[in-house]
């Protein structure tokens, strides 16, 4: 058996690799200077301030909360109603709905980033800011799709019959039984959607080109003027809101189950 030491150290060692590079990055986020050398010569949170005060950065950032506050709404919206029928229709046929749930997060960005344009473009509506939240939603559709579908499943069907058998029609039951135990799961599914829809970058920039400059697009704007630490603070930025929301959904909701995992009650 191995020794517990060498697991620890293996466990440790693939930690620091994984973690390297944002290390590196956060170090060029702090640079006195202007360049994107590592390690930094001096300190200053000077980049990070430039976020929300240089006016184009700014723009670019409530443009991207915009977009992934709006678009994860749409995606949890879509979730909602597919779910709840996945649920409640227990047949073969049904899977087909989740399969076209999840079909447009399983093929690669570039080829649902080109479906997309092709689709706008025909429609005569390509570069529209609103094409860009729906395209979000409908991409990150499969992660409230598939928290809602864990929060139903964790649902105990007597408690639906209980209702039922009390008088409670399908709105009643799904507002006073259904909602109140899958809470959790939509607030985790929206929180997935808003992470990586904030981030996402090939998506937005074929449904809108620049007309809507988000923050991974003024990002790659950017480089073409030449290598700034803003651009290093801009990407711990999101490793940090990122942080938060999932740290968030750790704390208040059941993140185990949410992953896949049933609790001994479940068994």
């Amino acid at each position: 058996m191995t020794p517990a030491w060498i697991r620890n150290g293996y466990m440790v060692l693939i930690a620091l690799f994984l973690a390297a590079p944002l290390v590196v990055v956060a170090g060029v986020s702090v640079n006195a200077k202007k360049t994107l050398l590592f390690p930094p010569e001096g300190f200053s949170l000077s980049w990070y301030a430039e976020i929300f005060t240089e006016n184009e950065w700014r723009s670019a950032l409530f443009a991207s909360v915009g977009l992934a506050a709006f678009s994860a709404a749409l995606a949890v919206t879509i979730a909602m109603p597919l779910a709840w029928f996945l649920w409640r229709r227990v047949a073969p046929w049904a899977r087909v709905f989740q399969f076209l749930g999840i079909a447009p997060f399983l093929l690669p960005p570039v080829i649902t980033a080109l479906g997309f344009l092709s689709f706008w473009a025909t429609a005569g509506f390509y570069g529209e800011p609103w094409t860009a939240v729906i395209s979000h939603a409908i991409f990150f559709v499969t992660l409230p799709l598939v928290t809602l579908s864990l929060g139903f499943a964790s649902i105990d069907r007597s408690l639906v019959e209980a209702a039922a058998t009390m008088g409670a029609d399908d709105r009643r039951v799904f507002r006073t039984v259904v909602i109140p135990l899958i809470t959790p799961y939509l607030v985790s599914g929206y929180a997935f959607a808003f992470v990586l829809s904030l981030n996402e970058y090939i998506v937005s920039y074929m449904t809108v080109g620049f007309t809507l400059e988000t923050l991974p697009i003024k990002i790659f704007n950017a480089l073409r003027y030449g290598y700034t630490p803003t651009m290093a603070s801009v990407s711990i930025f999101f490793v940090v809101i990122a942080a938060a929301v999932f740290g968030l959904v750790a704390r208040y909701g059941d993140l185990p189950r949410l992953l896949g995992a049933w609790s001994s009650e479940d068994k």
